[in-house]
């Protein structure tokens, strides 16, 4: 957490655009979640320090309690911020906002698009710290530690033959059903 937060005054998030807050934002949120899902415990790191106002403290606090106030009026799903809110109901009318001034594609979120983009900057911000090997995705950076752990996490429940990619469980499943 440490190695990716950057406590920001005040004053220096005032001077931010939107595009640089919600990059922000989406990295943090990203590393919360990645951290979260190996057992990180964030209270020993007191993390409403970290916060930058009682509105950003008060939607922390969500997080912990699961209180989820904006609910979608077309199906009933309820979220815990506004924007996330806003977010969902673009899955109800399509719209895509963020468009690609290279090659036109359009997106849904903003940090959709800022990922995108790697495909035609080449940027590759995710390093393997083994082998010093560079990924444009997070994800893929995640697959690739496997090759040096060894970590199967995908398992065939017939067979118990494990894989490191949900795909070659996929594939292989296949033996099992005969299809091509």
């Amino acid at each position: 957490f440490d190695d990716v937060h950057v406590n920001f005054t005040e004053e220096e998030w005032n001077l931010l655009n939107p595009s640089q807050k919600s990059l922000y934002k989406n990295v943090m949120l990203e590393t919360y979640l990645n951290l979260k899902a190996i057992g990180y415990n964030w209270e020993e790191h007191h993390l409403e320090e970290h916060c930058q106002n009682n509105r950003s403290h008060e939607r922390h606090k969500m997080t912990h309690t699961g209180e989820k106030p904006y609910e979608c009026n077309q199906c009933g799903k309820a979220f815990a911020q506004l924007g996330t809110l806003q977010y969902h109901k673009r899955t109800h009318t399509g719209e895509k906002p963020y468009e690609c001034n290279q090659c036109g594609k359009t997106f849904a979120q903003h940090i959709a698009l800022q990922i995108h983009k790697r495909t035609h900057t080449g940027e590759k911000p995710y390093e393997c710290n083994q082998c010093g090997k560079a990924f444009a995705y997070h994800s893929v950076l995640q697959r690739h530690k496997r090759t040096h752990t060894g970590e199967k996490p995908y398992e065939c429940h017939q067979c118990g033959k494990a894989f490191t990619h949900c795909s070659s469980l996929q594939y292989h499943k296949r033996t099992h059903t005969g299809e091509k």
